[in-house]
């Protein structure tokens, strides 16, 4: 069964939290907090000190008579031991895994969930990037947690969609089939709403019918007239996505890229987005790669529409996993995007064409390298539209 296409809502509430020393212990906090309901779909969770606290809140919860609902991605949570899942079970913690990994499962094991929800009460949701996992939620010694990311608190009509995502999820079938999904079409979007407060939708792939997520956001930035800033850890766009930032930046639209520095848990993907950097910087399109820590973000902002969650916008994600992200008018929340967006731009490098002609020969290499493996594997499985 496809997801519907969600309309606006109006009437939400938004709090942008960036960090895990930030949003960790309001979600911590929120959970401690709740009555009736505790709802996770995660794609990574690994033992550690944060899912220790997790556990600890999720255990007390279900003892006071809270229903506690986990889903987790069985590959993103291969790290969690069985001591840990024993404990959940034991504890009365609701506990389901999505497509099991199989040997003989082939393609099948592609499919993975990466959409990242909490969801308390039934009243609020959190949703962005993160995962319970030390990297983004233990800050280091020196204050800041090894991987920046964010985490967006929402309250108001369009909670209800979200808990009706997480039910449509948790009562769906285990396994994924490795047969290709059911042709692709496209869908019609819901009329973006006034310039005003407090305005979401749930924007979504669902693996099988619809990528209305993309179809959002090439709508967005299409219609664009001063602004596309987008960030992404993983740099990887369908030709589609592509053409439509150079159109952008063509037609006078200040349009920035912030990506991956050489802080990555991926550097061939790394090396693999730089091909694409010399076409993209002649369009005018501007490339800053961020340098303190590994960067996680996966946001956009067009002029006043804001997208926010789960998809890193590449061909990979869009063709196998399933997504989710908040899409957002409202002007507060532009203005904390954009405020969160310059102060990471002041912390990356920012490429131009001299640079990339100065480039050594050792990482021109890296670069065709990698781009030719990800350009094949791409069209073997058919992922690169």
């Amino acid at each position: 069964m496809a997801n519907p296409i969600y309309p606006w809502r109006e009437g939400n509430t938004f709090e942008l939290m960036m960090d895990g020393d930030c949003f960790f212990p309001k979600m911590l906090q929120a959970m401690e907090q709740a009555r009736t309901s505790i709802d996770i779909q995660l794609y990574l969770v690994e033992s550690g000190h944060s899912t220790d606290k997790v556990t600890e809140i999720l255990v007390r919860a279900a003892a006071r008579g809270v229903r506690v609902r986990c889903r987790f991605d069985s590959l993103g949570s291969r790290e969690l031991a069985e001591a840990d899942r024993e404990r959940l079970i034991q504890g009365g913690v609701e506990l389901r895994f999505y497509n099991p990994l199989n040997l003989l499962g082939g393609r099948s094991n592609l499919h993975r969930d990466h959409r990242k929800l909490l969801i308390v009460d039934q009243r609020i949701v959190f949703i962005g990037g993160a995962g319970f996992t030390d990297e983004f939620c233990i800050p280091d010694p020196g204050g800041r947690c090894l991987w920046h990311e964010q985490m967006l608190e929402v309250g108001g009509p369009v909670v209800a969609d979200w808990l009706e995502v997480f039910e449509q999820q948790w009562l769906a079938t285990e396994r994924r089939s490795g047969r290709q999904p059911a042709r692709l079409r496209r869908v019609r979007l819901p009329p973006h709403p006034p310039t005003g407060q407090g305005w979401a939708r749930v924007s979504l792939t669902d693996g099988r019918t619809h990528r209305e997520l993309v179809q959002a956001l090439l709508a967005s930035i299409a219609r664009a007239q001063r602004q596309v800033w987008l960030a992404t850890p993983y740099f990887a766009p369908t030709r589609r996505i592509r053409r439509a930032l150079m159109d952008a930046a063509r037609r006078g639209v200040d349009v920035r890229l912030l990506l991956c520095g050489e802080v990555t848990d991926h550097p061939a993907v790394r090396y693999a987005g730089q091909r694409y950097y010399k076409r993209l910087l002649a369009a005018g399109i501007r490339i800053f790669e961020y340098q303190p820590r590994f960067l996680h973000l996966k946001t956009v902002l067009v002029d006043d529409w804001v997208s926010l969650g789960s998809s890193n916008f590449d061909h990979w994600t869009l063709h196998w996993n399933l997504e989710a992200n908040q899409n957002i008018v409202d002007s507060g929340m532009t203005r904390a995007v954009e405020e969160s967006f310059a102060v990471d731009f002041a912390e990356s490098r920012e490429w131009t064409l001299a640079d990339w002609q100065a480039l050594p020969w050792y990482h021109r290499l890296k670069i065709r390298l990698w781009g030719t493996i990800n350009r094949a594997v791409a069209s073997g499985l058919d992922v690169r539209r």
